[in-house]
């Protein structure tokens, strides 16, 4: 399993550490990601969703059903 919020679609960033030297070496950010059971009062039942804390604050602003309709999980 890739490490992709499922409802934002966040990923991972590429880059180089560049030290004081200038000597670069290879770094990649990670996002942010959590395993939530949400509950959908919709359909009467929980749904496991691994989302960025971003997703977080969209599901709290646009509700469950509609954050995991919009995103194609339902």
């Amino acid at each position: 399993m890739s490490r992709v919020c499922e409802i934002t679609g966040k990923k991972g960033l590429n880059g180089n550490r560049v030290s004081h030297a200038n000597n670069k070496s290879h770094h990649v950010q990670k996002p942010n990601l959590k395993k939530k059971r949400i509950f959908v009062p919709e359909l009467r039942r929980y749904v496991t969703v691994r989302m960025s804390t971003k997703g977080m604050r969209v599901l709290d602003k646009k509700g469950p059903y509609r954050t995991l309709k919009d995103a194609g999980l339902l």
